[in-house]
């Protein structure tokens, strides 16, 4: 292993007891038994909550739903001949975009439309009801979020603040149905693939009171400067950052000597839990020009992101939260890290300008 993993503090959950079900083949891995090379499996995303776990990152407790239980679903509740009739009686008419849009609307509607079958709901049920007893609160709340095996055209759907055994049901099966946007329906056209076939996962994890949450990358995106670590951030959950809904705060640190520059964000909006789900809120006014990250937090994320860097060998992007019920450094999560996509740096500025006269010469 590349990088030293041996200061952070073990992993926030162990593995859960087990509770048997007849099943004929297994389709709910907890992430403590995934990794990396899982992604074909349970989906990127999945499979890197799995890798974070077993380094030994602080990750919220849970599990994922692998691809293959998507597909069980598809088969025992017969969305999937449905699908399949579908396109078969409306394949000459899906050249059309307009007929695009109003396929994925009706393939999506016959996906949620349908129950989750009986043994596949009663083991979800088990698994949820473990989560539940191993954080001790009853009807944990979870985030219940997409995790594609590979790149799909359309971004799929997540759900935050999920609670209970019912609710969480129905949105495993929404992000399932998810995967039908019209860019991804013309995709499946394009390629030639079966309509009803979507290599797609869903992570199940707790979800984290977050005080704050945001964005690390291990790299300066817009110039490729790997001697630079960028954290962004704002106050409640990180969708408002990874969003752009607002101007974050933002941190930039130097890898070898710890100096930091920090911009406070015009951070007037966040996003909080709401009853059910969640919602955009107005930040307090005096909370507004305030830093969100404490500098022993902002150290912790720094310090973090570098390990899991050297661990990989590629620059990382990565999401953290921070936990206002719990005591520093037990407070800092991490809820994805992947390889970041950023802008070569180049090695002159000869270089530079002659890539910037091709550019121009090519108008």
């Amino acid at each position: 292993m590349a990088g030293d993993f041996s200061a952070l503090i073990p992993a926030a959950c162990s593995k859960p007891e087990k509770d048997e079900i007849p099943m004929s083949k297994k389709w709910i891995y907890w992430f403590e038994e995934l990794s990396s090379e899982h992604n074909d499996l349970v989906g990127k995303k999945c499979a890197n909550l799995g890798e974070m776990t077993r380094l030994g990152m602080r990750v919220p407790p849970g599990f994922a739903i692998s691809v293959d239980g998507y597909e069980r679903f598809m088969a025992e509740s017969g969305a999937g001949d449905e699908i399949r009739q579908y396109v078969s009686e409306n394949r000459h008419l899906l050249k059309n975009v307009n007929k695009q849009i109003e396929a994925g609307r009706t393939i999506r509607n016959i996906v949620q439309s349908k129950k989750m079958p009986y043994e596949m709901r009663e083991e979800l049920y088990l698994n949820y009801e473990s989560l539940c007893r191993k954080v001790n609160i009853h009807d944990v709340s979870v985030a219940v979020r997409s995790s594609g095996a590979v790149s799909m055209p359309g971004q799929m759907e997540s759900y935050l603040n999920v609670v209970g055994k019912e609710q969480l049901t129905k949105k495993v099966i929404q992000v399932w149905g998810s995967a039908f946007t019209t860019r991804a329906i013309a995709f499946r056209l394009e390629k030639n693939m079966e309509m009803e076939k979507a290599p797609i996962g869903v992570a199940v994890l707790k979800m984290v009171n977050a005080k704050c949450a945001g964005v690390v990358l291990t790299v300066l995106p817009t110039t490729g400067d790997t001697g630079k670590v960028v954290v962004e951030g704002n106050w409640g959950l990180g969708e408002s950052v990874v969003s752009g809904e607002i101007t974050p705060d933002q941190f930039i640190v130097d890898k070898e000597c710890g100096d930091s520059e920090c911009i406070i964000g015009n951070k007037t909006k966040m996003v909080c839990y709401h009853t059910s789900g969640i919602r955009t809120t107005d930040v307090p006014k005096d909370m507004q020009g305030e830093a969100c990250l404490k500098p022993d937090e902002l150290q912790e994320i720094v310090r973090i992101s570098k390990q899991v860097e050297d661990h990989f060998q590629v620059p990382q992007d990565m999401e953290w939260v921070i936990d206002q019920d719990l005591p520093f450094p037990e407070n800092v999560f991490w809820v994805q890290a992947r390889p970041a996509k950023f802008t070569k740096k180049k090695e002159n500025d000869a270089e530079y300008l002659a890539e910037l006269m091709t550019r121009i010469f090519k108008m």
